[in-house]
């Protein structure tokens, strides 16, 4: 699998050619009226538009969406109504953060009810600490600079991944996926990310409805609180055999 085109670049550093990974603005339109500007890697820019505003609790379901005519516009258009309005407030992430531009904890909050048990057998340790393996991460591969979400069924079939400069960019291009391909909301899914599990992962990953989160890296304290919170399984430091639980202890087979 290659990168998007676009999503990398090519740069001089010491008389040497190197690679490096694309960061750009993408402004979120519904219905003409601009809602969010977010610095992202190019390519999957509908994904990104609408697992965006699912995850605010903007839309709740797929619509249209596109880029316009213009492409060195970085705008994606998507087709309205609103869920709810978001206020006269707007939206701007960065890179690093995905609740940059929000001034109060109302604002950073997104409602998403408390997630359901698990139908499955109680999943293996072992499994869900070789779980980020799975991830195809070309564009990490030859930038070191982008961190990568996967989507995968409870056996470990792998259904999506999407890399991005932004952790949260890549989360919402799979749960825009995961909309398009009517799977909203995730319940026996599991979601991967490659990097720390963050406050804005596990409420991304609540909304969506996914069950299970695992990370390659450490947790939050507010993460883990959010994902006790929802009745998420979360689970950090999934590498080299190992794997923490911190939340959703009942959907794992016990020690």
């Amino acid at each position: 699998m290659d990168p998007t085109p676009g999503a990398l670049k090519t740069v001089m550093h010491d008389g040497r050619q190197d690679t490096i990974a694309v960061e750009e603005p993408l402004e979120i339109r519904v219905d003409g009226e601009p809602i969010a500007v977010t610095m992202r890697t190019p390519g999957h820019d509908e994904e990104l538009a609408l697992g965006f505003l699912y995850g605010e609790g903007l839309i709740d379901g797929p619509r249209p969406a596109g880029l316009t005519d213009d492409l060195a516009n970085n705008t994606v258009v998507v087709e309205g109504p609103l869920a709810r309005t978001p206020g006269t407030r707007r939206f701007y992430t960065t890179s690093s953060c995905g609740v940059c531009g929000k001034g109060a904890i109302d604002e950073v909050t997104v409602h998403s009810d408390r997630l359901l048990g698990w139908s499955r057998e109680p999943l293996d340790r072992d499994f869900l600490a070789r779980l980020p393996d799975g991830l195809v991460q070309p564009g990490f591969e030859r930038t070191g600079g982008l961190h990568a979400t996967g989507l995968f069924e409870a056996a470990g079939t792998l259904l999506c991944v999407r890399e991005d400069v932004g952790r949260h960019n890549a989360m919402d291009k799979v749960i825009g996926w995961a909309l398009g391909e009517g799977l909203l909301p995730l319940g026996e899914q599991l979601l991967c990310v490659s990097g720390r599990l963050s406050f804005e992962l596990v409420q991304k990953a609540a909304v969506a409805g996914a069950p299970v989160l695992v990370g390659v890296g450490a947790p939050t304290s507010l993460a883990v609180e959010l994902a006790q919170d929802r009745n998420l399984t979360l689970c950090g430091f999934a590498r080299r055999g190992r794997v923490n639980v911190y939340s959703g202890e009942h959907r794992i087979k016990p020690l």
